[in-house]
């Protein structure tokens, strides 16, 4: 992975713009669906818990109003009717007047039945009138409870009825109640003379527990004041095995609160609250996904959001990338093109941007490439000129025939002595020109090599030539052309010395300056012209010409041996000229102090 990332720019970017992109984008996921989920979560638990509180605070509503009939306890009438063993139809009359009065002043729509029942069994009742019980009612389990706790009052649901807890008789085949009861006491003895019952229609607590679902599994039922089911919705057994197993974590019969449960397979959110009035406790049971399923709904949508999003950014990376680097990757081609050789390459610049700009640069550079090759293959085709200018100079005929007729002629005037003298320094000279084929010599060999033609010469103009060496021995192993000073000393001697009237003198010499070696060629022959000698300046700087346009007298003269040495070592170096017309010339050679051969 990391060297398919390495292989180009384009893959960098890319990878770049995922990293870059990717982080920030699941960042944000992470965190929106964080705070979506919990607030939604939130709010799921918190629409449950309001519904049970709801319903608490509807069943409190119910049984606080309905109680209010338990005052009837207190009426007079009522008291005389318990206490009294006879009655009279005006007595039964006024009760259930009063019974009506409650009903009309204070809307009683769930009531479904008042009654009151003396220990001995008399009793009255809305539906039945007056009645007497065939049963003693302290065998009424419920009663017998208010007769032990007069203060009391019960709530009793159909759940926990029974035939003989109908008092008077009368059941409801065709609905369930809540039958409220209270003990009825003498004012003066508090004692217990009978109960009052009112029975409650309890349909609209069967209706939410039978309708009201919890996201789409989930119920509500209500538990007792001693935690057994008095309301529970129409479940399955799996359902009901819930119930059953389902632990109660909340001590205080009034608390409310919920939470999640997660033992017994699958997690489950379950709600509780307590009605004040009932003491009951409603509770919500519901799969925990169901209760998250629009939280999960918004995570997937912020999953597939982000997916979305990371794909659009990179694929727009992508042709991005492809948009930034195709220009790139069209240069690298055409420098691969160059690097191999081929310099006719040319980038087309598009727009003005910095690859453009640098595209630009690209074919400026090839052409000053071009250039500097064609100036270097002119340079050498120059240096190549020179050399073999320089070899001719070498096997220069003219000088050896007329070297080799003043040996013959010597030798016929029986000179020997000045036949080997001149044998030996035309041989010295060739072997030291040759130079085994090498270009450089040292300062000392180079004035060997002149030494051995100025002798060859002097012995041929013994009457007009004179020559002295004077250099300081620290140059003598300082590296030099080879062939660099006998031009010089032929040119002096031919263009100098041979047209002068008397004795000629040719002196070498030479200096050291702080970066390069100075030798210099100085004669006492005619001198040169003022305007001849800017017209030979002006001519040094010229290319060399074809041999036919090279004089032939002065050997390969001046302009060579300026342009051989300038090949070599740069245009600061080469040969100047300082003349005096009629006193005579100084050629000036510079060459670095530090080149080698």
């Amino acid at each position: 992975m990391k060297r398919w990332i390495s292989s180009s720019l384009r893959t960098k970017l890319l990878a770049l713009f995922i990293v870059l992109t990717t982080i920030p984008l699941m960042t944000v996921g992470m965190i929106s669906y964080q705070k979506s989920y919990h607030s939604v979560a939130s709010h799921s638990k918190a629409s449950t818990m309001l519904q049970a509180d709801m319903l608490g605070t509807n069943i409190d509503n119910l049984f606080i109003d309905t109680e209010r009939l338990l005052e009837l306890s207190n009426n007079p009438k009522v008291i005389h009717f318990l206490l009294s063993q006879s009655e009279t139809y005006k007595e039964a009359k006024d009760i259930l007047r009063t019974f009506s009065l409650y009903r009309d002043t204070y809307k009683y729509e769930s009531v479904l039945n008042i009654s009151l029942i003396n220990l001995y069994g008399k009793g009255i009742s809305e539906r039945r009138g007056i009645f007497q019980s065939n049963t003693n009612p302290l065998r009424n389990q419920h009663f017998q409870t208010l007769a032990e706790n007069p203060d009391s009052v019960l709530r009793i649901p159909s759940a926990q009825m029974n035939s003989l807890d109908q008092i008077d008789g009368f059941t409801y085949e065709d609905r369930g109640v809540i039958s409220i009861m209270a003990a009825v006491k003498q004012k003066i003895t508090h004692e217990v003379i009978g109960f009052i019952t009112v029975d409650l229609d309890d349909s609209f607590i069967k209706t939410f527990c039978d309708q009201v679902k919890i996201g789409k599994t989930g119920f509500f039922y209500i538990l007792d004041q001693h935690n057994n089911p008095i309301f529970v919705p129409p479940i399955g057994n799996n359902d009901r095995n819930i119930i059953q197993n389902t632990p109660l974590p909340f001590p205080d019969q009034f608390s409310r609160d919920g939470y999640v449960l997660r033992t017994g397979g699958q997690p489950r959110f379950i709600v509780h609250t307590a009605s004040i009035a009932t003491g009951w406790t409603i509770i919500g049971i519901a799969p925990l996904q169901e209760i998250v399923a629009e939280a999960n709904s918004i995570r997937q949508l912020i999953i597939l959001s982000v997916v979305l999003s990371i794909v659009f950014a990179i694929t727009l990376h992508y042709l991005l990338t492809k948009r930034l680097t195709r220009p790139i990757q069209l240069l690298q081609h055409k420098m691969r093109l160059t690097a191999s050789g081929y310099l006719e390459a040319k980038v087309k610049p598009v727009g003005t941007d910095e690859i453009a700009d640098l595209g630009q640069s690209f074919n400026i550079m090839v052409e000053k490439i071009k250039e500097l090759l064609e100036q270097s293959i002119r340079k050498q085709q120059q240096l190549q000129k020179a050399e073999l200018r320089t070899l001719q100079a070498q096997i220069n005929p003219h000088f050896l025939y007329n070297t080799l007729d003043s040996i013959i002629w010597m030798a016929e005037a029986g000179k020997n002595d000045g036949v080997i003298q001149l044998v030996k320094a035309l041989s010295d000279l060739f072997r030291i020109s040759l130079n085994k084929g090498r270009d450089w010599v040292m300062i000392r060999t180079e004035l060997a090599h002149a030494n051995s033609y100025l002798v060859i010469q002097q012995m041929r103009y013994r009457d007009i030539l004179e020559y002295r060496i004077e250099i300081d021995p620290e140059l003598l192993d300082y590296p030099i052309l080879n062939m660099t000073l006998q031009p010089l000393i032929e040119n002096a001697l031919y263009h100098g010395i041979k047209n002068k009237r008397g004795k000629g003198l040719i002196v070498i010499g030479g200096y050291l300056e702080l970066t390069a070696v100075i030798l210099t060629v100085t004669d006492n022959g005619i001198g040169i012209p003022t305007d001849r000698l800017a017209l030979l300046r002006d001519q040094l700087e010229q290319p060399l010409q074809s041999e036919e346009e090279e004089p032939a007298e002065g050997g390969f003269g001046l302009q060579n041996v300026h342009q051989r040495l300038r090949l070599y070592f740069g245009s600061e170096y080469g040969v100047e000229l300082e003349s005096i017309a009629g006193a005579g010339t100084t050629i000036f050679v510079r060459i670095p102090k530090n080149r080698g051969n």
